[in-house]
């Protein structure tokens, strides 16, 4: 692993921060990295707080970062680098569903999104892509933000679009047919805190009571 800094010009060597809480992830994706001259791991996290401290120490060029983190959430880690270091490129990559998250993790600050399925196809491409200042998403996916910001189109998002993370990965799990009890223990939150959760997103989502609460989570998880 080099500890070149990038410096721009002729043997730029571009670092890159993995935020990911699997060790065996982290481990294949620098090996995919560093197979590439210009590329060097220069740090790795597996969680929110560790990364932070990192981007702050470290400067590296690039973050490719997961939503799912140890004892934090990778939405909320984009944010704060973002407001910490609005310039570094931050590349999601994610097991979550790309057509749910990508437009969350733009708004959060992201400039790319790649799910873990297409990452080996994919990643070294969506790197150098943010790294030059670009969007990179699916072509899918593309067309599906092209829909919502062009004037007097559909608008293609979803109802879900209103709730926050938190209220999101509730509404997954309830489709999921977990009990409140059972999501309390998953999200490391009390059973109260899910039950204000679940009132808070029957009200966005005009839902009037527990049972169409829970057709609504099961037709939504099916439907993506």
């Amino acid at each position: 692993m080099t500890d070149n800094h990038a410096s721009g010009g002729a043997g730029r060597v571009i670092r890159v921060l993995i935020v990911d809480d699997h060790p065996i992830v982290r481990h294949g994706l620098a090996r995919m990295i560093e197979q590439h001259e210009d590329l060097c791991v220069c740090c790795e996290a597996d969680n929110a707080a560790d990364a932070l401290e990192l981007i702050e120490s470290d400067s590296p060029d690039v973050a490719v970062v997961d939503l799912s983190l140890k004892h934090s959430n990778g939405l909320d880690l984009i944010k704060d680098a973002h407001l910490r270091k609005g310039d570094l490129p931050i590349l999601v990559l994610s097991m979550r569903d790309e057509s749910v998250y990508a437009e969350r993790a733009l708004r959060a600050g992201a400039r790319g999104y790649i799910t873990k399925d297409e990452a080996t196809a994919n990643v070294i491409e969506g790197i150098r892509k943010v790294l030059a200042g670009e969007i990179y998403l699916s072509r899918k996916m593309v067309g599906k933000v092209l829909r919502n910001i062009v004037p007097g189109s559909t608008p293609a998002a979803h109802a879900t679009a209103r709730l926050t993370v938190r209220e999101m990965e509730v509404l997954e799990r309830i489709g999921a047919g977990l009990t409140t009890a059972e999501i309390a223990a998953a999200l490391q939150l009390s059973a109260k805190t899910i039950e204000t959760y679940r009132e808070r997103i029957k009200q966005k989502l005009g839902l009037a009571g527990a049972s169409e609460l829970l057709r609504y989570a099961i037709e939504w998880v099916h439907s993506r």
